[in-house]
């Protein structure tokens, strides 16, 4: 009986500690949704999307076509039908899914259906990817106003989902990366690349001409 008196405040501090794990633990917590989209380079798109409060993270990859497990040579050479896309997994609590549609239309070119900024091609080109009913019905909404403020025919396709794979892992997170890369402008570690590829592609400059104040990640141009 005394051993069973001993073992009760070690059974009951064991209990605590699990119920604070669950209750402290922020991942087991969430529930998270995914948003499905191509919009260029896909560096320049994570980069974009992880800034915005109540997105977790936004990863790189491709999608859209029929090659299975495709690389980046498979993709931007053309012929694949993949798109250069990021999932942007995001906390519906924090930041909607029309919200990120929204920003996502006023941060890129959906007028140019031949790709986006200098890089051209189809794998360039933007997209809204859906898996229902109710995504598809959202992303046509957020579309035809997003239009309507433009002034200007939208190009982009609202598309139905299809298998999303995972780029290379030197393409995630590049925008922030130190690995050491060779450019056209000489060795540059990735973060310092990225930034002169992004002002050489004119990619802020030309979003800024098409939706002034209303593009979310060009301000300054």
């Amino acid at each position: 009986m005394r051993v069973l008196e001993r073992l009760k405040p070690l059974a009951l501090a064991g209990l605590i500690a699990i119920g604070t794990a669950a209750q402290t633990n922020p991942l087991q917590a969430q529930s998270t949704e995914v948003l499905t989209v191509a919009g260029g380079c896909f560096w320049c798109v994570e980069s974009d999307f992880e800034s915005v409060p109540g997105v977790i993270e936004a990863v790189s990859g491709y999608t859209g076509g029929k090659v299975v497990n495709p690389t980046y040579k498979d993709v931007t050479r053309g012929g694949s039908g993949h798109y250069e896309a990021v999932q942007i997994i995001f906390d519906p609590v924090k930041v909607s899914r029309q919200r990120l549609l929204e920003m996502f239309f006023r941060s890129v070119d959906p007028t140019d259906a031949g790709g986006q900024f200098c890089d051209r091609g189809e794998s360039y080109r933007t997209a809204v990817f859906v898996s229902n009913k109710a995504e598809t019905a959202l992303a046509d909404r957020v579309k035809a106003e997003a239009q309507q403020a433009l002034g200007q025919k939208i190009v982009t396709p609202v598309l139905p989902a299809k298998t999303f794979y995972k780029a290379e892992d030197y393409h995630q997170d590049y925008y922030k990366g130190n690995s050491l890369v060779f450019t056209r402008f000489g060795p540059k570690r990735q973060a310092a690349a990225y930034k002169r590829y992004r002002q050489a592609c004119g990619r802020d400059a030309r979003v800024a001409k098409l939706w002034g104040d209303a593009a979310p990640f060009a301000k300054g141009y």
